[in-house]
């Protein structure tokens, strides 16, 4: 890894509030993920499961946590599982945790290895009740592969058919949501880096310069300050390329005149940030370029104050609505007989702004909260608006992570990245 050891007591006080809310007698067990085949010996980087990395910190594969608050005996209330490390191991893949190096990264003192999980495993059956399976619940998931988790679910249903089952899942979406201040400064770090990253584009673009150029000059910024990279797949999409919504291929040429839509972030220590930034490849904006823009930035100014404790997800996407139908008509996009006469399933401002304004983040980029309960402090939200005109060659948006308060206006964990007009005008030349 190449972030800073995170204190464990993140992962201590992360466990607690698990295991305060599973039923008496019960045991959880959470799977790292499995390193995913390409071809011959090829295999995509490690991505550790973020539920398991969330209740302990351990960012290895081959690992299982098991929690069982109500064992009859201290040591069996945290365990940790890990992949026996050795001498062969770590002169092929490098260093491995061991017994000691788990306790200092998670707090959990009780580890053994996973050739014996099964023995284990059988003994605190024979004490417990229930069992708490970790599903994927999320409302963006589609998984089609099977993953460690899946296939211990589908042994464990087999081998243990007279328990009974709860899930991890819907306390999951509830604890993660809400983060503690060592996560907001985690994901304040991946925004700090984010910044140097957008700083170092405004010198560098310029007309005929490549889209994967300017792909390029993020990830060397932000790999030299220790993230591994970007938090999801970068879109650089320049003129009528920011018309489509995740375009990925970044294989363009910029054009004088154009606008380059870029929604690209880093991720450090595993927690995601998330930016839309829209630039002029000539440095300069067009009247029309800075109508839209305006419009844009306004309505995700007054998104922003919306996200305060007790909003709905729902409602609040609805009021957005209506600022984005009056910056539509401002501009002339829409008229109100479009307005009178829209579909209330699909307004008449979604033909120019489809897609939702805001999103939990944290360790995924569309991160753990359910969107039917009501927002809370230190929740952690994207705000993204953007208006899309495919007739006029161009498409807008722009994004900010922000911090749900107790009070008051949510704190942008952006603020310090250039937005303004006339910011990045004078920047870029």
């Amino acid at each position: 890894m190449k972030y800073h050891q995170i204190d464990r007591q993140l992962y201590i006080k992360n466990r607690a509030k698990f295991t305060a809310q599973m039923k008496p007698n019960s045991v959880a067990v959470f799977n790292s993920n499995d390193i995913y085949p390409v071809s011959a010996d090829s295999t995509l980087p490690f991505a550790q499961h973020r539920d398991i990395l969330y209740l302990s910190g351990v960012d290895q594969e081959e690992s299982i946590l098991l929690l069982f608050p109500d064992a009859p005996y201290e040591q069996q209330r945290e365990i940790l599982f890990l992949k026996e490390t050795s001498e062969h191991i770590a002169v092929w893949e490098g260093e491995k945790l061991t017994k000691d190096r788990a306790f200092e990264v998670s707090g959990i003192k009780t580890v053994y290895w996973l050739t014996d999980f099964h023995k284990i495993l059988n003994e605190m059956m024979t004490y417990c009740d229930t069992i708490y399976i970790n599903t994927n619940e999320h409302y963006r998931a589609v998984v089609e592969t099977e993953t460690r988790e899946a296939r211990f679910v589908k042994w464990w249903k087999e081998k243990y058919p007279a328990h009974q089952v709860a899930k991890s899942n819907p306390i999951l979406q509830r604890i993660r949501s809400i983060k503690e201040s060592e996560e907001l400064d985690l994901i304040q770090n991946a925004c700090d880096i984010t910044e140097k990253g957008f700083r170092r584009l405004l010198s560098f673009v310029k007309p005929n310069v490549m889209e994967y150029e300017i792909e390029a000059e993020l990830i060397h910024e932000f790999v030299r300050n220790r993230s591994r990279g970007f938090a999801y797949t970068p879109i650089i999409a320049s003129g009528k390329n920011a018309n489509v919504l995740h375009y990925i291929e970044n294989n363009q040429q910029c054009q004088a005149g154009d606008l380059i839509l870029l929604d690209v972030a880093a991720e450090y220590a595993n927690y995601s940030s998330d930016l839309s930034r829209t630039i002029p490849v000539s440095g300069h904006y067009s009247e029309r370029q800075k109508a839209v823009y305006n419009a844009v930035l306004r309505v995700k100014n007054e998104a922003t104050k919306m996200l305060v404790p007790g909003a709905f997800w729902k409602q609040y996407h609805a009021e957005v609505g209506k600022l984005m139908t009056s910056e539509l008509l401002g501009l002339g996009l829409i008229d109100k007989a479009d307005v009178q006469n829209e579909n209330p399933e699909w307004p008449a401002y979604k033909k120019y702004f489809m897609h939702g304004t805001s999103h939990h983040m944290g360790l995924d980029t569309h991160d753990y909260g359910l969107l039917h309960e009501p927002i809370k402090a230190n929740m952690v939200f994207t705000v993204e608006p953007g208006i899309y005109i495919p007739a006029e060659g161009f498409g807008i948006r722009l994004e900010d992570n922000v911090v749900v308060q107790e009070s008051g206006e949510p704190f942008n964990l952006m603020r310090n990245i250039p937005i303004e007009i006339e910011e990045i005008e004078s920047l870029m030349n």
